[in-house]
């Protein structure tokens, strides 16, 4: 004995049972209910979604005659009448349905046009209903424009596509045009649970979560899903047996991934994929419910107050809102990111669970702390050149390229061992203490002078290969303020005993109004004439300046005073980094900001940063820069970020690091007697801008 399927026994006969296209309803209800009737429909939409169902409704309503066999066309068809049966059945003479898939030819559709020109047999309408419009041929298309534009009174046609785009503009200019949208996955699921209701099935609400879910929008597959999983629970829906049934990796599994990557464990992780690999979960499904489940955490995380309205018939969403604390927001994105991507990648991959394993280490890769074992490149003045690298470079002369190469073959002089660097503060020697080391001096090796030597500055300012960001700065780092600016400069020269006339315009010291509340400042009246002397400098330069070519970075912070506060701050920044405690947005705060004032209060250290751009201000950044400060100094720390220029950050230092590092390279290829020669041989030969890299 056979049965009828759901999706057939089940398929709506009237529009008022239609599910999820009620604004095609609407439409079209209001114009059978107005007697304002279009001559040709174009119902487009994805597999599954009613555009049959819909044409034989429209069908239905034209030609519905009512009970009694007096009714006109309506938007309600009584189902009762002979041609509401017959189109049902379909045996309606009146109605036909061709499928365009099967019969593309101009030949075809000729012989369905020949048919026009003759009037209804029992019916108030033709209609022709095309479906797969879009699989006619170009000829076959051309054949029934005419037709199409201008058909007798009694002839309708309905036509439908999954692929509207391969559909002649001539053809859509000439149709009332319907788009079916996929169902979302809560109204298939309320439907498949009425539809299983009245068959008597039992079923969980978890297993119509995953069948809805797999369906994607389709009526249709949800309900071929249904049958398959009653014939696979021998008569009932069992959440553990829809999802075996489907392959579908359980939440516990994605809850699993997640917490391991919060906590940096690596070897769970490799236990997981382990644990999929043995159950034959697919790598693809499992990154798709990462990914979901990442959103819903992110949805948690921007939208805090939803994780109070958790959904009670959702088992899911107490989960996701337990995991949003694990990480931060721009973590969840990136990792939602990755998942993305990766499912692409699966396909390039040896096998697939070789390829998921290597993008759950991705994202382990990328969580702050993962990579601490490692030694990153860091540039700067906190970092320590390698052995290879030349710290002085030597131009002008045709024995250049001889002295460079001999500087650098010489053994290195024993560094000195490691000092504090120079930072002025009042406090106690127990707060002097309590901070950690830093980075020695380096001591350069030294080169006889030569007839023409690079700039002192740039001599000075040449740093390490690499910078804390790899190869490369970022891209959006602000460029350095003006040197002949006043404000720019000053505060670039301001030491931990500045402030003594009260704290710089624009910060928030957090100690509130009044003068009880305020701490005792700190002073230097060194750097008020440093800063008027640089300032007065800059004016009077300002008209040369305005036709010579921009200053280097590097020459420009060579040109400031000592700053020991900036050097201290770049080398906290430079260990935060090594460590792997900041990343992401919060490393572009500390390396773009400049500590503008330090100050200890017992076991309390107080830091005024100061960072251009507003967007690096927020609460969130400056709580996590906070907490790794803490970590590297031992000690409680309080954060103050204001917006304002920068001078002498981290990120110029790099940048200058950089630039130095680029000329010295390109004076010393300049220099080179083989290069020299060479360009004396051959008058046309040059150098091409940009080919010189330093190693």
């Amino acid at each position: 004995m056979t049965t009828t399927v759901l999706a057939r026994k089940y398929r709506p006969t009237s529009f008022e049972s239609m599910v999820g296209q009620g604004h095609v309803v609407q439409a079209l209800s209001n114009a059978l209910t107005q007697q304002r009737l279009h001559h040709a429909y174009l119902f487009t939409g994805t597999r599954g979604v009613g555009k049959t169902t819909v044409s034989r409704i429209l069908a239905k309503s034209l030609n519905c005659t009512g009970p009694d066999g007096q009714g006109g066309i309506t938007a309600t068809p009584c189902g009762q009448c002979q041609p509401c049966r017959d189109i049902d059945a379909g045996r309606f003479v009146d109605y036909v349905e061709l499928d365009a898939a099967s019969n593309r030819g101009v030949d075809e559709i000729s012989q369905l046009l020949e048919q026009a020109v003759y009037k209804p047999v029992v019916g108030r309408f033709k209609v022709y209903m095309i479906d797969e419009v879009h699989m006619l041929s170009n000829t076959a298309f051309n054949a029934m424009l005419k037709t199409l534009e201008e058909p007798p009174d009694y002839l309708k046609f309905v036509l439908a596509t999954t692929d509207p785009q391969k559909v002649p503009v001539t053809v859509l200019s000439r149709c009332l045009q319907f788009n079916l949208r996929p169902m979302a996955a809560q109204t298939v699921q309320l439907h498949l649970a009425q539809v299983l209701d009245h068959e008597g099935i039992a079923h969980d609400p978890g297993a119509l979560r995953l069948l809805a879910r797999a369906a994607r929008g389709s009526m249709r597959d949800a309900m071929s899903l249904a049958d398959q999983a009653i014939a696979f629970g021998g008569g009932a829906l069992q959440e553990d047996a829809v999802r075996r049934m489907l392959g579908s990796v359980d939440r516990q599994h994605v809850q699993r991934i997640i917490e391991a990557v919060a906590a940096g464990d690596g070897a769970g992780l490799v236990a997981a994929v382990d644990a999929l690999r043995e159950l034959g979960l697919s790598a693809s499904g499992t990154l798709e419910d990462l990914a979901a489940g990442l959103q819903r955490m992110a949805v948690v995380q921007a939208v805090p107050a939803m994780a109070q309205a958790v959904d009670e018939t959702d088992p899911d969403a107490q989960t996701w809102t337990q995991l949003a604390p694990l990480l931060a927001q721009d973590e969840t994105q990136l990792f939602y990111s990755l998942c993305l991507q990766g499912r692409a990648e699966l396909a390039l991959a040896p096998d697939e669970y070789s390829g998921l394993l290597m993008l759950l280490l991705r994202l382990l890769a990328f969580k702050p702390g993962g990579g601490a074992g490692a030694s990153p490149k860091s540039e700067g003045s906190a970092a320590r050149p390698t052995a290879a690298e030349p710290r002085s470079v030597v131009t002008g002369g045709p024995q250049a390229g001889q002295l460079a190469r001999a500087a650098a073959s010489q053994p290195r002089p024993p560094e000195p061992p490691s000092t504090p660097a120079a930072i002025v503060a009042a406090s106690s020697p127990a707060t002097r203490a309590a901070l950690p080391p830093t980075a020695a001096p380096v001591v350069q090796p030294s080169v006889p002078p030569v007839a023409s030597a690079v700039p002192s500055a740039v001599a000075r300012d040449v740093r390490p290969a690499s910078a804390p960001w790899d190869d490369a700065p970022p891209e959006h780092l602000d460029a350095p303020p003006d040197m002949g600016n006043e404000a720019s400069v000053s505060s670039g020269t301001k030491h931990v005993e500045a402030w003594e006339n009260g704290p710089p315009p624009g910060f928030d010291d957090g100690w509130g109004d009044g003068a009880d509340a305020a701490p005792e400042a700190f002073t230097s009246s060194e750097n008020a004439s440093t800063a008027a002397a640089v300032a007065g400098a800059g004016t009077a330069s300002a008209s040369a300046s305005a036709s010579a070519p921009p200053m280097p970075l590097s020459r420009q912070l060579a040109e400031l005073p000592p700053d020991p506060l900036s050097d201290r701050w770049a080398e906290l920044v430079a260990q935060m980094q090594a460590q792997g405690l900041i990343t992401a947005l919060v490393r572009e705060l500390a390396v773009q900001s400049q500590c503008v004032a330090q100050r200890q209060e017992g076991a309390l250290s107080i830091w005024h940063l100061q960072v251009p751009r507003a967007s690096l201000c927020g609460d969130m950044h400056k709580d996590r820069l906070t907490q790794a400060l803490a970590q590297v100094l031992g000690c409680e720390v309080q954060l103050h970020v204001a917006q304002g220029a920068a001078v002498n950050t981290p990120a110029q230092r790099d940048l200058a690091a950089r630039e130095a590092r680029q000329h010295a390279a390109e004076a010393l290829i300049e220099g080179d007697a083989l290069v020299r020669g060479l360009l004396a041989q051959y008058p046309g030969a040059r150098i091409v801008p940009g080919s010189v890299v330093p190693i």
